[in-house]
């Protein structure tokens, strides 16, 4: 039996339709397109339902025939969300009050998708963390309130079941997957105290000790947690607005993994500089981060945190992996020129490199084989519309939005995991009217001060570096270790090379005898040969520590602290070399 063929939805100023997707876009003869402006656009997880508001209504129909569900009098629906068994839509309108009505109303809304009764209606003035999350059979729901986790069993949101309280309990996230559930709950520090994220198993809220996992860390003005799909870790990024060191306008951020086992760790990222993204692996076994000062890095880390594999750097700060795991795509978008790199997973090999420039939008098909690109309101206002592609790189279909209409969001038709079977990767680019958008060669980022000068060691800190496939002995994974050596080795290098590049002066002819050599020059006090000599070794080791903070290497207080006392240095051997 062939497998389906995915939908995708387009929401924009003149409304809202489905287009049976890939390789061709055609619209849905079962699906009536609406004509009002879209407000919100959403399916069902397993992609058989489709709910969109138009400022007039929300409607609920079935993706397999376009037949109606159910429609709400909502006309100030902003967000809509179904629980993953499709038993309720919860439905969410911006918090309002009057003097008439001081209190205001309910905005947070639940509704029987069967019966098209309200279950319960909630007050709920943050858009933030709005809808309710639920396990994937749907046996609990869970929200925040006033900084306590309330949890609901079998949709009976009139009976708490369960609360969670601690000192001020400000994210959550419910794990997936069934009985038990799990949830990761972040609770910022205090009175200079750390803060800390905690795993816990529904329903063992007994205290610290029940906790099935702890991970304290300072610096965390916010985090974001993210749950494997085994449910068996989170990832969690801790920001800070402010970076005190004045090194990034990003404020600075650090990645923390924390296991349902009790394992946690802080993951060494090697490079300096803001955590763009992080994505899991849909197979729950490593994931890939981007991070660092442009050019950015990306590295896969598996369940021990140790690097699988390096990509070296790029303009890149997004990843994306294939719903099938198989393929990998780290792109470039925002204020970065749309640069997508496609890698084949299986072999940590390129497939291709491509460009899909003022992208606001990326998703994956479910299909795995086809990705879309969008350039959408309100990001840019203006060059709107979206393109389908083959992950080799072909533009399959391209639509621009008229002149006086916007494009506001695109979104594929999800599918329940195993519809669409992993298939061998391609590496020719597949056939298309529209060809493909290759990606020009990008120059390595220098800065203006460095510009239209000589490259020296010192100026290397920009330079790209290949992935770790295409290095000299790197078509293995390294481990920690592995690549700690190779820092050193490639630093100790350079400093050799460096000194092996400097010229030679000859020596002109001369019937007196030559000078002795600089390295046998003696002021006939050992004393003083010692102290020069010593003076020398220590300039010499600042020397490494440059070249292995100009490959990327962070360096230590204490080692921060010699390398800024280079020009003492240097006057005491001038000093030292005018007594010889």
């Amino acid at each position: 039996m062939a497998p389906p063929i995915p939908l995708l939805a387009v929401r924009g100023s003149d409304g809202t339709s489905l287009l049976q997707g890939p390789p061709k876009c055609a619209e849905y003869s079962a699906f009536q397109r609406d004509t009002l402006p879209g407000r919100f656009v959403t399916f069902s997880k397993d992609g058989s339902l489709f709910s969109w508001c138009n400022g007039d209504k929300v409607s609920v129909v079935k993706t397999s025939d376009g037949s109606s569900v159910q429609d709400f009098d909502l006309p100030k629906t902003s967000f809509l969300e179904f629980s993953p068994q499709n038993k309720v839509l919860a439905t969410w309108q911006q918090y309002t009050k009057t003097q008439e009505n001081p209190q205001g109303d309910p905005n947070l809304q639940l509704w029987d998708l069967q019966t098209g009764k309200c279950i319960k209606a909630f007050y709920q003035k943050k858009v933030q963390g709005w809808c309710p999350s639920w396990a994937d059979d749907e046996s609990i729901a869970v929200r925040n309130v006033n900084n306590e986790l309330h949890f609901f069993e079998e949709n009976d949101f009139e009976t708490i079941a369960n609360k969670l309280h601690l000192q001020k309990v400000s994210e959550f996230a419910l794990s997936p997957g069934c009985k038990p559930s799990k949830v990761a709950v972040y609770v910022p520090g205090s009175k200079g105290g750390p803060s800390f994220v905690r795993l816990y198993q529904y329903p063992n809220f007994g205290g610290p000790t029940s906790a099935l996992a702890n991970k304290s860390f300072f610096k965390a003005d916010r985090v974001t947690m993210l749950w494997n799909n085994k449910g068996s870790a989170v990832l969690v990024t801790a920001s800070v607005e402010v970076d005190k060191t004045g090194a990034s306008y990003y404020g600075e951020q650090t990645l923390h993994y924390v296991a349902i086992n009790g394992e946690s760790a802080v993951v060494q990222l090697p490079k300096n500089g803001p955590i763009y993204d992080v994505a899991w692996s849909p197979n729950s076994n490593e994931f890939c981060a981007v991070y660092g000062f442009m050019p950015a890095k990306a590295t896969v880390f598996n369940l021990k945190c140790d690097p699988v594999f390096d990509f070296g750097t790029g303009p890149r700060n997004a990843v994306y992996y294939s719903p099938q795991s198989h393929i990998l795509v780290l792109a470039g978008f925002g204020n970065l020129q749309g640069h997508m790199e496609v890698w084949d997973m299986k072999k940590y090999k390129q497939v291709t490199k491509t460009q899909a420039a003022d992208s606001t939008h990326f998703f994956w098909c479910p299909d795995g084989e086809h990705i879309v690109t969008a350039t959408c309101a309100p990001r840019l206002r203006v060059s709107n519309g979206y393109k389908v592609w083959h992950y080799t790189g072909t533009v399959l279909y391209k639509c621009d939005t008229p002149a006086g209409s916007e494009l506001l969001e695109v979104l594929w038709q999800p599918f329940p995991a195993g519809i669409f079977p992993e298939k061998p990767i391609k590496y020719q680019a597949a056939q298309s009217e529209l060809g493909s958008t290759e990606a020009k060669p990008a120059q390595a980022y220098r800065p203006p001060a460095l510009r239209n000068k000589p490259v020296s060691a010192s100026s290397k800190l920009h330079e790209e570096e290949p992935p770790q496939s295409m290095r000299p002995g790197g078509d293995k994974p390294l481990s920690k270790s592995a690549l700690k050596n190779q820092k050193k080795r490639e630093a100790k290098k350079a400093s050799k090379q460096e000194k092996t590049d400097e010229p030679q002066t000859q020596p002109e002819p001369s019937t007196t005898p030559a000078d002795p050599a600089p390295a046998a020059v003696s002021s006939g006090d050992p004393e003083l040969d010692k102290k020069i000599k010593n003076v020398k070794k220590k300039l010499k080791a600042i020397e490494e520590l440059k070249e292995q903070q100009a490959s990327g290497k962070p360096l230590q207080k204490n080692q921060m602290d010699k390398v800024q006392k280079e020009a003492q240095l240097l006057k005491e051997l001038e000093d030292l070399e005018l007594g010889l």
